[in-house]
């Protein structure tokens, strides 16, 4: 299992923090249906610039930016199937790349482990690009799922990350759509990340603890748990999904804000607090991956492995 060496010898993985709105800090626009993905065509470098800056900070993976990429997504655009195929190689090649350089560094070795590239699956709705994956209101089936999604989880399967992140899903049967996939992908491995709407229900209204639960019947997921959730509901969704599956737990909530799918810009809400010390409660509540999404930087991920690495040998 890709992820066991970190927890047998820190207790802990520390996933990176966000992408696409680290590249919009950065000055690209991604006002976009594509939003991160877009820059696999205009900008690679500035992805991988990320990715490194990630490795850099501590993160132990790095996820890809193929988030919002899919081949009917792309094909809005024009864009036929070999080169869909390609940028969905290229997400995969340019974190590759950053760990790769990062890892090239003697320096860098210190009291590290290789870090590891997980390529990112998100759902269905992110190519609706209406703000679905925080609804997960599709009304389609599994099979129909499974089959928008096949072809692009093959091609990120065999692209040479170490796992896949299936991540942001929103509701129970699209992560069934998506463990029956992994069964076709014989070794693949993969983790399971639920965006939720409170403290104890997925954003399509499932108990949580339920589809975490799910982990428990694909030998496939590696791990569990929620992203791209208010940074208030971690610990309680941790504390039902601990008595739910056998499966390590992983959390990288958002930074407490809001998207306004609509008017395609983020709402401020209260203060979340220090994020890296939220992160010390969400390891505590059971967490054993744990990193960042929408908003956070990679000075909060700096923050967050300093803390969690004290943490774990009891400084």
């Amino acid at each position: 299992m890709p992820i066991q060496p970190f927890l047998d010898q820190a207790g802990v993985l520390i996933i990176d923090g966000a992408m696409a709105s680290e590249l919009e800090r950065r000055g690209h626009d991604l006002n976009d249906a594509l939003w991160s993905a877009r820059l696999l065509m205009d900008a690679p470098d500035a992805i991988r610039a990320v990715h490194a800056d990630y490795f850099a900070a501590g993160a132990d993976v790095a996820i890809t930016a193929s988030y919002q990429a899919s081949y009917p997504g792309f094909a809005r655009l024009g864009i036929g199937e070999a080169e869909t195929t390609r940028l969905l190689r290229l997400a995969v090649e340019l974190a590759c790349r950053a760990r790769d350089e990062f890892w090239a560094y003697e320096e860098n070795r210190v009291d590290r482990l290789r870090p590891l590239v997980a390529a990112s699956v998100g759902p269905y709705g992110a190519y609706l690009a209406d703000g679905s994956e925080y609804r997960g209101d599709y009304g389609l089936s599994k099979e129909a799922l499974m089959d928008w999604h096949r072809l692009r989880l093959a091609v990120l399967a065999a692209a040479g990350a170490d796992l896949l992140a299936c991540e942001t899903i929103p509701c129970r049967i699209e992560a069934e759509a998506l463990i029956a996939l992994l069964a076709e992908l014989p070794g693949t491995r993969a983790w399971l990340s639920f965006s939720c709407c409170d403290d104890a229900h997925v954003c399509h209204g499932e108990d949580f603890a339920a589809c975490a639960a799910l982990a428990d019947t694909s030998e496939q997921i590696v791990a569990v748990g929620l992203n791209c959730t208010a940074p208030r509901h971690v610990e309680a969704l941790l504390a039902r999904a601990a008595g739910a599956t056998r499966k390590p737990l992983l959390a990288y909530p958002n930074s407490g804000e809001g998207w306004d799918a609509d008017a395609r810009c983020w709402i401020p809400r209260e203060e979340e607090g220090d994020f890296a010390a939220a992160g010390l409660r969400w390891r505590a509540a059971g967490a054993r991956l744990i990193g960042g999404c929408c908003r956070t930087t990679p000075e909060d991920i700096k923050l967050l492995s300093h803390r969690l690495r004290r943490g774990s040998m009891g400084l």
